[in-house]
C-alpha cells in the first residue's frame, strides 16, 4: 500500500449461500481463499483461508480475514471457494467451487454484501452457471487488549436425535450495528448427553462484542449432525456485562427455539444453559514483550541431502548462480533481515544437517555452518550466507532428511532460558520428504512446553503434504498419545511466492507468511506460564546471550 496510513483495521466475516455439490456420498466441504491484489506486480497474492466446513453447502465461517483498510486507494480482493478433497495446501488439488471480485471500499460501505459466484468457465466466456452466492459483513475493529476466559454447562436439553440423545455443541454470535448477528465462535461437541460440559475457552473480547461490554451477545445452542446440517435446540441473547457478573441466577438462561415458541402454547423452553465461570483480563501485546525486553534468537538450519542436486550443477537447489542467488539463499535473507531486528547480538548459529563432513566422511544432521565446533555463531545474515557457501564447498550432500537433531539442539537452548527474557526461533529450510518423522514430532511436541517457534520452508517442487501434519492449524500435533502444549511449527513451500514476482516482492512476502504467527506463539508460551511484560523502564542494560553446546 505504499506509504498509506491505514484509516482502520477491519473484520471480514464470510459466509457462502447454495454451494454447488461435488462429492458423491456427502455434501461438498468449503473452505474460503482470499487474494489481494498487488499493484506492484498486477497480481494477486493469496492473504488467507478461512478453516474448512464439513458436507455443508451453506456454511457460516468463523475464521476472520483482518486487513488495514486505506480509504484513499482501491483495494481489490478475489475471493475463491473449494471443496476441500485432501490434506493438501495445493489449491489445485481440490475443486474449484466458485470466485468473486469486489474492492474492500464495497464490503466496508455496505451492511451485508451478497455477490453471486462464478465459476473459471463463466469467467472464459462460457454460459452462465449458477454457482451459488458468498456474503460479507465487515466491521471496524476496536483496540481492546481484552480477554475473556469463561465455561458453560446445560441442563436437560431437548432430545434431538432418533436412537440416542443429543450431540450438542454451542455457537456464540457478535451482533452488527445492523441489528444482524456473524457467528464468531464455536464450542467443542459432546456427544450423546443432555447435559454437557463444554471445556473452559478463552476469546478475544474485540472478537465477541468489539470491545464494547454492554453489546448483545447471542448464544446458539445445536445438535451436531455429520450430515452438516445441525439442529437448532434454542439460544438466548446476553452481553459481557452480564457474563462478568460470574455464576449465578443472573447468568442461567432458558434456551428458546422461536419456531417452537410460535406453534406451541405451552411451550417453556428446551433446556437451560448455566455459566459456571467468567473472567476478563487484559492481555499484553507481543510488542509489549518486546518492549519489556524479551529477545528473539534465530538459529539456521539447512537441509545438506543429496536430493537438493550437485552444487555445481545449474539444475542443483543448492547452485550459486552468478545471476542470482539460490531459494535457500532467498529463504534465508527473507527471514533474517526481519529477525536480525529483534536480536541486539545480530549473532545467529547456524547448522546444517545430512551432510559428510571432511577429513572422515562421516554423516552429521547438526554441524556448524562455519567449520568452528566451539562456536556455531554468525555475524548478521551476511555472516549467515558467507557460512553456507563455504559449506556448499567443503562438505558432501548426502542423506538422510533428519529433523529431529536440530529441533532438539535449539531446545536445549529453550530449556535452559525459560523465563520470558528470550525467545528461540528456528528456521529450517529443506527440499524434501522428512526421514525420521516419528522423532520430529516427538521433538516437537517437547518443545511445545518451550520458548521457542519451528519455521520449515519448503524449497524445490516436491510434494510436501507431510509438512502440513507438523504445522498443527487444524489439527494440534501429537506423539506417542502426548498432545502438543501449543502450536509452534509454521510450514510454507517457497513456489508458492515464487511466480513472476520480483526477487525483492517475493522474498518480502514469503517473510510475512512465515512470521505471520511468530507474535501469537510467543503471547501463547508467555500466557501458558504466567510471564508478564517488564515495563520498558526495567530492561535490562545487557542481555545474556544464549549458551553455546
Amino acid at each position: 500500500m505504499g506509504n498509506a496510513v491505514p484509516s482502520s483495521l477491519v473484520e471480514i466475516s464470510v459466509e457462502c449461500r447454495n454451494l454447488v455439490d461435488m462429492d458423491v456420498f456427502s455434501k461438498s466441504d468449503p473452505m474460503v481463499v482470499l487474494f489481494t491484489w498487488e499493484v506492484s506486480v498486477s497480481s494477486w497474492k493469496e492473504f488467507g483461508r478461512t478453516e474448512i466446513i464439513w458436507d455443508n453447502l451453506n456454511p457460516v465461517f468463523i475464521k476472520k480475514f483482518v486487513m488495514d483498510y486505506f480509504f484513499e486507494e482501491s483495494q481489490k480482493l478475489k475471493f475463491e471457494v473449494y471443496d476441500v478433497d485432501s490434506k493438501s495446501r495445493d489449491l489445485r488439488n481440490h475443486d474449484f467451487l466458485g470466485s468473486t471480485e469486489c474492492t474492500l471500499g464495497e464490503i466496508v460501505s455496505s451492511a451485508r454484501l451478497q455477490k453471486a459466484l462464478n465459476t473459471r468457465r463463466e469467467q472464459q466466456g462460457g454460459p452462465k452457471v449458477n454457482s451459488g452466492s458468498i456474503i460479507f459483513t465487515a466491521e471496524e475493529l476496536s483496540t481492546c487488549k481484552e480477554e475473556v476466559t469463561m465455561q458453560l454447562c446445560g441442563h436437560k436439553l431437548d432430545k434431538k436425535d432418533f436412537f440416542g440423545k443429543s450431540d450438542p455443541f454451542l455457537v456464540f454470535l457478535k451482533s452488527n450495528e445492523d441489528g444482524s448477528f456473524t457467528a464468531v465462535h464455536k464450542t467443542e461437541v459432546i456427544k450423546n448427553t443432555l447435559n454437557p460440559t463444554w471445556r473452559t475457552f478463552t476469546e478475544k473480547v474485540r472478537t465477541l462484542c468489539n470491545g464494547d461490554h454492554d453489546r448483545s451477545i447471542k448464544i446458539e445452542c445445536y445438535d451436531w449432525n455429520q450430515s452438516g446440517s445441525h439442529d437448532l435446540i434454542g439460544g438466548f441473547i446476553t452481553s459481557l456485562r452480564e457474563l462478568e457478573r460470574g455464576p449465578g441466577p443472573q447468568n442461567s438462561y432458558e434456551l428458546i427455539h422461536p419456531e417452537k415458541k410460535a406453534k406451541k402454547k405451552k411451550y417453556k423452553h428446551s433446556g437451560t444453559i448455566e455459566l459456571l465461570s467468567a473472567k476478563v483480563v487484559a492481555v499484553p501485546t507481543f510488542l509489549d514483550y518486546i518492549k519489556g525486553g524479551t529477545q528473539i534468537h534465530c538459529t539456521i538450519s539447512i537441509d545438506f541431502t543429496a536430493s537438493n542436486g550437485n552444487p555445481q550443477s545449474p539444475t542443483s537447489l543448492h547452485y550459486m548462480s552468478p545471476y542470482q542467488p539460490n531459494q535457500y539463499a532467498r529463504a534465508l535473507r527473507a527471514v533474517g533481515e526481519i529477525i536480525q531486528d529483534y536480536d541486539s547480538t545480530k549473532m545467529f548459529p547456524a547448522l546444517g544437517f545430512g551432510a559428510r563432513l571432511p577429513p572422515d566422511g562421516k554423516v552429521s544432521h547438526e554441524f556448524f555452518l562455519n567449520g568452528n565446533p566451539n562456536n556455531p555463531y554468525c555475524q548478521g545474515i551476511e555472516g549467515v550466507l558467507q557460512a553456507y557457501n563455504q559449506a556448499l564447498r567443503t562438505v558432501q550432500l548426502y542423506g538422510p532428511t533428519n529433523f529431529a537433531p536440530t529441533i532438539n539442539h535449539v531446545a536445549r537452548f529453550a530449556a535452559a532460558n525459560k523465563s520470558g527474557s528470550d525467545y528461540y526461533i528456528l528456521l529450517i529450510i529443506t527440499d524434501g520428504v522428512i526421514t525420521d518423522m516419528p522423532q520430529t514430532k516427538e521433538a516437537i511436541v517437547n518443545a511445545s512446553m518451550l520458548p521457542l517457534s519451528i519455521i520449515i520452508v519448503g524449497v524445490g517442487d516436491a510434494e510436501f503434504d507431510a509438512m502440513d501434519e507438523l504445522d498443527g492449524d487444524e489439527v494440534r500435533l501429537s506423539s506417542r498419545g502426548r498432545v502438543a502444549a501449543r502450536d509452534i511449527v509454521q510450514f510454507v513451500p517457497f513456489r508458492e511466492f515464487l511466480g513472476n514476482n520480483t526477487l525483492a516482492v517475493s522474498q518480502a512476502r514469503l517473510a510475512k507468511e512465515v512470521l505471520a504467527e511468530v507474535p501469537d506463539q510467543v503471547i501463547s508460551y508467555m500466557r501458558a506460564n504466567n510471564i508478564k511484560p517488564r515495563p520498558p523502564l526495567e530492561r535490562q542494560a545487557t542481555f545474556a546471550t544464549a549458551p553455546v553446546s
